[in-house]
């Protein structure tokens, strides 16, 4: 049902891109259908200007329309691959230059939340600010002690904005599943879902702050990549105030190439310290649009990635991280039916599908676009015929990767601009191969052994009052099973996995201390001690292996 309000603002939509003379969009989009006719009786629709670039006319569309559309042109203006130039550029604004409010709100907002005057909190503050963007903007300051900071402030009610326009995303998306066949694969609530946690993690500074010294801590030893400090006794949850730093604008090719930049080693490092952040690290800055990043050239080449801006990060379970690896180095392998085995095993498509055909329709999409550098291959284009292919098998959106894949889109963006020639697979590839091998090190076996002991432990401890309980409602009648048979089997065959991984790892750990006590034990040969252990550890492994 639409409120009122919805309905208000679906109208204000309609008028702001009329007013900007965007109404084709509106006469052909089915969603405006049931209001557009208001359009024709609006001053704007007869008075409207068609004589600003298209592009300027959109930019200030999404400006006009609030934070949301806002972030949607900056994601939009990282792919000049798939817009005319004259938009990506005027797009490509949106990443800093938003019209900022007045220095003097930012001024009030950090002397109320602070409890001081700014004359007292800083030696020097900025009114004038040095960019501005859809939720906050940064003003330049200088801390009593000396140190140049930068202070960023929340715009003054973009909340209560954003959580209307939540509320339009979520009607939108009901629609979408009531009105559009394909809407029930993609689950737009469940990615409306996953993007208002991300939406509303970012009017919180607080976390922001929490996630640029998580993300400093990771790189503390790198040549990779710079995380300014944040500044903790005057951050809050609407002013957050952080080292500033200097750079080059990752955007301004002209000016790196001037200061002897090596741009091959710039985009490769761009590649590394993705995959570094999502496998190694499992936390990534998931806003990696220009405007965000910086280069540091003090060392042509060897240049280092600067970035601010960490109020949209992203985390993966330890499956899909296990699952996108091997995803990714079938794709590197051109082991389509690997890739098509997969998809099936992590239920993105349906359990009956035709393994052989879904291979086949994989292999046409992707043998295309392998042996090619960056600037010949269309990442845009292969998602589309990707999205075909989905459909053909009805493979469903998975909303917990939404951030990586936005990521993924900026991370190729920037490699285009910066070395059209980059060989992605080749760069990426020994990085995913080195860290699967890891991951199937006899360390690493060791090291989630020991993480899961203490579940283990208590798993053990419970079986038996749980097997008494299931036996004693048996006994009663009160036992019902309700599962449908797909859901049964499901459940076997994890069942079937438990009890063989469970089976190994607790006959694998009794012969480790079987080792450990016959080594303690006079007499004893210590080469049965070893033997005994070396078994537990084979059998452990093995058991791993196996489940």
């Amino acid at each position: 049902m639409i409120t009122p309000r919805q309905t208000l603002r679906l109208m204000r939509i309609n008028f702001v891109l009329a007013r900007h003379g965007l109404d084709e969009i509106i006469l052909t989009a089915h969603i405006f259908r049931p209001i557009r006719f208001l359009i024709y009786v609006s001053p704007f629709y007869w008075l409207r200007r068609r004589d600003a670039p298209r592009g300027e006319r959109i930019r200030r569309a999404l400006q006009d329309l609030g934070p949301i559309f806002v972030k949607f042109g900056q994601m939009l203006s990282t792919r000049r691959d798939l817009l005319p130039h004259d938009i990506a550029d005027e797009l490509a604004k949106l990443q800093d230059q938003v019209p900022p409010f007045p220095g003097r709100a930012a001024r009030e907002i950090v002397e109320k939340t602070l409890g001081k005057p700014v004359t007292e909190l800083f030696r020097e503050f900025s009114e004038t600010p040095l960019a501005s963007a859809s939720i906050a903007q940064v003003h330049a300051a200088r801390l009593n002690d000396g140190r140049e900071v930068v202070v960023k402030v929340l715009r003054p009610g973009v909340e209560r904005v954003i959580r209307g326009d939540l509320d339009l995303l979520y009607l939108i998306a009901g629609l979408a599943e009531r009105y559009w066949r394909d809407a029930r694969r993609l689950r737009p609530r469940e990615v409306v879902v996953e993007y208002e946690h991300v939406i509303l993690d970012e009017l919180d500074l607080m976390r922001e702050a929490a996630n640029a010294a998580q993300l400093r801590r990771n790189f503390a030893d790198s040549r990779l990549l710079y995380v300014p400090e944040i500044h903790w006794p005057l951050t809050r949850r609407n002013v957050m105030v952080m080292e500033r730093i200097h750079g080059v604008p990752v955007s301004d090719v002209e000016t790196l190439k001037a200061h002897g930049t090596d741009m091959q080693k710039l985009a490769e490092n761009g590649v590394e310290i993705f995959f570094t952040q999502v496998f190694k690290h499992n936390f990534f800055h998931a806003d990696m649009h220009p405007g965000n990043i910086f280069v540091d050239v003090t060392d042509p080449a060897r240049p280092r990635y600067v970035a601010v801006d960490f109020g949209i990060v992203g985390t993966l379970n330890p499956r899909d991280r296990q699952y996108l690896a091997e995803n990714f180095l079938a794709f590197f392998n051109r082991d389509y039916r690997r890739v098509a085995e997969l998809h099936v095993e992590s239920g993105w498509v349906p359990a009956g599908t035709r393994v052989n055909e879904f291979e086949s329709a994989i292999r046409t999409v992707c043998e295309p676009i392998f042996n090619r550098p960056l600037k010949d291959i269309s990442f845009g284009q292969l998602l589309v015929r990707l999205f075909q292919t989905a459909r053909r098998f009805n493979m469903e959106v998975q909303p917990q990767l939404v951030l990586l894949q936005k990521t993924l889109l900026n991370i190729e963006g920037l490699g285009r601009d910066l070395y059209p020639d980059l060989d992605l697979w080749k760069t990426a590839k020994p990085f995913l191969q080195d860290w699967v091998r890891e991951q199937m090190s006899l360390k690493a076996t060791l090291k989630r052994l020991r993480a899961g002991l203490p579940a283990l432990r208590e798993l053990l401890l419970e079986t038996p009052a749980r097997l008494n309980a299931i036996l004693q409602q048996l006994s009663e009648g009160k036992l019902q099973v309700g599962l449908e048979s797909e859901e049964l089997k499901r459940l076997r065959e994890a069942l079937r996995q438990r009890v063989r991984h469970m089976y190994h790892a607790v006959t694998g750990g009794a012969l480790i201390v079987s080792g450990a006590l016959l080594l303690g034990l006079h007499g004893a040969p210590v080469w049965v001690s070893l033997a005994v252990a070396g078994l537990g550890f084979v059998t452990i492994i093995w058991g791993h292996w196996r489940s």
